[in-house]
């Protein structure tokens, strides 16, 4: 019966036909024309010229885009350690609610998503800036005795990836959590084991999947979302991203543009290679 159907359907790679084309035309067609784009030569007044060259990527190693770099991963390393030492308890605990106070929990995390991001980001220009909503209430309560300057800082940058990133460190937990077999736990306490113990020798390895994905998904944005450092942090703090619009908005330098977006893509293609190795170790140990 099954053959029937599918000599009814038509074979399987005529069905599959229109997602291999449109990864072709989307996906792949895009990354090998930024990859040979990288390769070729600016020219004088506008374009590209045919000559292959590999001082695009020589020019990566010029110490100021190299701080560039260090300084993307940097704040993307902190705003992830942040994310989820927030994210962690809060998908967790999430996950132990029961009934109309876990959907109150959801309800009010995707809220935030129902609104432009750059809206949200705005709203924090009023919280941070001299003399907002954050200034008046520590000298309100006589935290503080003048305004701080607070806004266009690394703290504020840092703040704003931690703000936009954090639901999806919060719902990677969240699953993970939600199909934990509690009665683990619970066994792990009768036979002797303390609350902290029960906690990192179950609880902690059986939602740590969830919380790796949760890295990956914070981690990777964070190295290019740029336009967090534009809004919050001025022009004090300058991320990969921002050095690649500069080059294709003012300095019309389309392949070193190019190439600083192939290396950034190979960084977080080995982050994402990285994951999938510790995934599948932890996968064996469990199997162990």
């Amino acid at each position: 019966m099954k053959q029937k159907r599918l000599k009814k359907q038509g074979p399987a790679w005529l069905m599959a036909l229109p997602l291999y084309l449109f990864t072709l035309v989307f996906v792949l067609g895009p990354l090998v024309y930024m990859l040979i784009l990288s390769f070729l030569r600016r020219a004088e007044v506008w374009g590209v010229t045919n000559q292959f060259t590999l001082e695009n990527y020589k020019n990566i190693l010029a110490p100021v885009y190299l701080r560039t770099f260090v300084e993307s991963f940097r704040l993307a390393v902190t705003s992830t350690l942040l994310i989820a030492l927030i994210g962690y308890p809060f998908g967790y605990f999430m996950a132990k609610l029961r009934g109309r106070w876990k959907q109150a929990a959801m309800l009010a995390l995707m809220i935030p998503f129902w609104t432009s991001s750059l809206i949200r980001l705005y709203g924090w220009i009023i919280i941070l800036r001299s003399g907002g909503t954050l200034d008046r209430l520590l000298m309100g309560l006589g935290l503080t005795d003048s305004p701080l300057r607070m806004l266009y800082t690394y703290p504020a940058v840092v703040a704003g990836m931690v703000y936009a990133l954090l639901p999806f460190m919060i719902l990677a937990v969240y699953s993970s959590a939600e199909k934990m077999d509690w009665s683990l736990v619970e066994a792990a306490r009768d036979l002797g084991a303390s609350a902290p113990a029960a906690f990192l020798t179950v609880t902690f390895r059986l939602t740590l999947p969830g919380l790796l994905s949760g890295v990956i998904l914070t981690f990777i944005p964070s190295m290019g979302l740029f336009f967090i450092a534009d809004i919050l942090g001025g022009n004090k703090v300058v991320l990969v991203g921002s050095v690649i619009q500069d080059q294709l908005t003012q300095a019309h330098n389309w392949p070193f543009a190019a190439a600083l977006s192939v290396v950034l893509m190979i960084l977080t293609s080995l982050m994402i290679w990285f994951y999938r190795k510790v995934a599948h170790v932890k996968e064996l140990e469990g199997l162990l």
